[in-house]
């Protein structure tokens, strides 16, 4: 199915800004499920300096600096993206979730170090006795991998609430634990969290989802969001996405722009600026199917 995305964000100061500079995650990756067939980022007032590269973990990443003094900085990022359904794993043949840590935490080969990579703490995902706890009750002896995982996604899906405004992309795993609600960002922490616990890999992922309107109703401009689950290295099949928040495995209908250890590796825009007091943000999303299926 072929995407069109529309991302837009408004920051407004209520003084203006001398000078900024940001880092954009805002390009879709190219996967093998997954092609660019174009993007572009356009940015008011016009940077002063710019630059296109990949990340460490290779996600494609603009910089740009702002030196004219602005009230107001628009970024708008535009994608055109062709994403075909991956072929789903056999949960139940995958192999025992102890032997996917033994051959992670062994490390013989690239594949397997780069896994290794996402089984530790980082800065926004904290594992503790909680998270060890949910993630065991998931993982009895001998259970293979990616049933294990399908069952944490669901439980999660079940026990807590999504909820807009009672988090940020700070709140810690602990209190997501407490209150049993959130959003996507903090579910998709949560498990990453539950998997790292018992030396699992997991890394967090970015991008959007097809929304669907009621039946009935007309989808509205602009109500779509960025959306966030994450993924899990399986030796034999690679790395498998789960989203938690839908209680499924993506199949055509999501689109990824990067990945990383957490949010804090990706967030759609980040950087610092210089002066513009206090400011507000103005966010609008649009993701349109574009072959009528």
């Amino acid at each position: 199915m072929k995407f069109s995305i529309n991302h837009r964000t408004t920051f407004s100061y209520s003084q203006p800004v001398s000078i900024s500079h940001h880092v954009l995650h805002l390009t879709p990756r190219a996967l093998p499920y997954q092609f660019c067939e174009r993007s572009g980022v356009i940015i008011d007032p016009a940077p002063s300096v710019r630059s296109e590269s990949l990340d460490y973990f290779g996600n494609p990443v603009t910089h740009l600096t702002v030196q004219v003094p602005h009230p107001k900085l628009e970024v708008h990022a535009n994608a055109q993206v062709d994403v075909t359904t991956p072929v789903l794993p056999e949960l139940d043949q995958s192999p025992a979730w102890e032997e996917v840590r033994r051959q992670v935490e062994e490390a013989e080969d690239f594949e397997r170090r780069d896994a290794y990579q996402f089984t530790f703490d980082s800065p926004y995902i904290l594992g503790n006795e909680e998270t060890f706890e949910l993630g065991k009750e998931c993982f009895p002896p001998g259970r293979p991998f990616l049933s294990g995982v399908m069952e944490l996604t669901t439980r999660i899906f079940q026990d807590f609430t999504y909820e807009g405004g009672v988090t940020d992309v700070s709140t810690p795993i602990k209190e997501i634990l407490k209150t049993r609600k959130g959003v996507c960002q903090d579910f998709a922490h949560l498990q990453i969290a539950c998997l790292r616990s018992l030396g699992l890999p997991a890394r967090y992922v970015s991008g959007y989802l097809l929304t669907h309107p009621p039946e009935g109703k007309e989808k509205l401009v602009g109500s779509d969001a960025s959306h966030a689950w994450l993924s899990t290295w399986c030796p034999g099949i690679g790395w498998v996405d789960f989203d938690p928040t839908n209680n499924l495995i993506p199949r055509g209908e999501h689109i990824t722009l990067a990945w990383g250890r957490d949010y804090g590796d990706v967030s759609p825009i980040n950087g610092f600026m210089i002066g513009g007091g206090e400011h507000t943000l103005a966010v609008a999303v649009d993701v349109a199917p574009l072959d009528g299926n």
